[in-house]
């Protein structure tokens, strides 16, 4: 069952002129890549910095492997796009608000910190 599984996947592949081990290779490697550039956005609005380079970062890393879909796909389903962008638009949604309350979490440790480095002298 599982071969089965596994050819009718593979031939999703060659049906729409897209590797599916590369897809899947850009899916999780950019993972690591997305958590870092989240950090350093948490870090940089911590610190009162511009968040726009870590953010657009977070955001291709985001979407890189659809980005991929894109450009070496073809004739891919009207309902696969759509699916897509629902996938997208909430997994946009729900890391920005875990990025905000991050964001939050960091200024109100930071300013506890300087309260308390305030009443120490």
């Amino acid at each position: 069952m599982f071969e089965a599984f596994a050819d009718w996947f593979l031939s999703l592949g060659a049906n729409y002129g897209v590797n599916p081990w590369i897809f899947g290779g850009i899916y999780v490697g950019a993972i690591p890549f997305f958590l870092l550039s989240i950090g350093w956005l948490v870090k940089n609005a911590r610190a009162g910095k511009s968040t726009v380079l870590p953010t657009m970062l977070a955001g291709f890393f985001f979407v890189s492997a659809y980005l991929y879909l894109a450009i070496a796909g073809r004739n891919i389903p009207v309902w696969v796009w759509i699916f897509l962008a629902v996938l997208v638009v909430y997994g946009a949604v729900s890391q920005i608000r875990q990025t905000r309350k991050k964001i939050a979490e960091a200024k109100v440790e930071a300013e506890r910190n300087s309260e308390q480095g305030i009443a120490a002298k």
